[in-house]
C-alpha cells in the first residue's frame, strides 16, 4: 500500500496528497503518516512547497471528517433510541445511558475533537461521535481544522527535515499509536468497571 501511495502522490502532486488524505480519513487504514511525511519529502525534490503541502493536506483532511460527521448525523442519539427499545435489553443499555453519553460529548466535545485529531485512526473516527451529538458545525470545522493543521504541520515538516530518511519517523510514529491505543484501551476498561460497579449499586 505504502508504494502505492507514494506513486500517486508523485503523479498527481497536491491533489494526490488531497484525495489520499481525504481517502485516510474515511477509510483509517490508510496511514497518514506516510502520506504527510512523504508529502514533506517531496518538497526537496519537486516543486512542492510545504506550505502547500501542508494546504492540501488540512483541506483533505477537513473533507473527510465532513463526511464522517455527516455519517454521524445519520446516527442521531432518535436512531439510537430505536435502536435501544429494540436491542436494549440484550446489550444492556439503557437510553439514559445514551443521554448521558451525548450530555458529555456536548460538555467535552470541542476539546475531545482536538485532541484526537492529533491520534492516529481515532483522528478520523472522532467525526462520527462528533455528529451523532449535533455538534455545532462551524465549532467542529473549527476545533478539527486546527488539530488537524497541528498535526499536518508536524509531519509534513519532520518529511521536508528529513529528505530521503522520510521513513525513519514511521517507526517513531508506530511507537506513538501503539501508546495511544493502550492508553485508550485502558481509559476504556476503567470506563466500563466504573459503568458496571455504578449498574450494580443502582440495582
Amino acid at each position: 500500500m505504502e508504494n502505492w501511495i507514494t506513486h500517486f502522490m508523485e503523479q498527481f502532486g497536491y491533489f494526490g496528497i488531497l484525495l489520499m488524505i481525504a481517502l485516510e480519513n474515511v477509510f483509517p487504514p490508510i496511514p497518514s503518516e506516510v502520506i504527510l511525511t512523504f508529502g514533506g519529502f517531496m518538497t526537496t525534490y519537486t516543486d512542492l512547497t510545504v506550505p502547500g503541502v501542508i494546504l492540501s493536506a488540512t483541506i483533505g483532511s477537513v473533507i473527510g471528517a465532513v463526511i464522517l460527521y455527516g455519517i454521524g448525523l445519520l446516527l442521531d442519539v432518535e436512531r439510537l433510541e430505536k435502536i435501544i427499545d429494540r436491542w436494549g435489553h440484550i446489550l444492556r443499555v439503557k437510553k439514559e445511558d445514551i443521554y448521558k453519553a451525548d450530555s458529555w460529548f456536548d460538555k467535552y466535545g470541542y476539546w475531545t475533537v482536538f485532541f484526537c485529531r492529533m491520534i492516529p485512526l481515532i483522528r478520523s473516527l472522532i467525526s462520527i461521535p462528533a455528529g451523532m451529538s449535533n455538534m455545532k458545525f462551524g465549532m467542529f470545522l473549527l476545533f478539527t481544522t486546527l488539530g488537524t493543521l497541528i498535526w499536518n504541520v508536524l509531519l509534513v515538516t519532520l518529511g521536508a527535515i528529513l529528505g530521503e530518511s522520510w521513513g525513519d519517523i514511521l517507526a517513531f510514529m508506530d511507537v506513538y499509536s501503539n501508546i495511544a491505543y493502550a492508553v485508550i484501551a485502558i481509559a476504556a476498561v476503567v470506563f466500563v468497571v466504573l459503568f458496571i460497579r455504578k449498574r450494580r449499586r443502582s440495582a
